[in-house]
């Protein structure tokens, strides 16, 4: 079971306020993501579904991709070549 110390320990890792009253509730629900990340890791790596097989851990494919001028052509903003956003904090 995660503890309220590992609980604790998330919340500042993520910078959200945890009190001590949901230190039990969020143990409860960590522990129980947890679980379910057990059961995806027993799952085989090749499912047939409708007939088809597939690799859910299949090797990365090397494509091409845009380049600089055209990834930035419908930017709403750039500055010095990058994509600018709003800042958040």
């Amino acid at each position: 079971m995660v503890s309220k110390k590992d609980v604790i320990h998330v919340g500042k890792l993520a910078d959200v306020g945890v009190n001590e009253s949901e230190l039990e509730e969020f143990s409860v629900q960590f522990t129980k993501i947890l679980d379910y990340f057990e059961i995806l890791d027993e799952l085989p790596e090749e499912r047939t579904i409708t007939g088809e097989t597939f690799n859910i851990l299949r090797e990365d494919i090397i494509t091409p991709s845009l380049n600089h001028e055209i990834a930035l052509k419908n930017a709403g903003e750039e500055e010095e070549g990058f994509f600018k956003a709003p800042r958040v904090m």
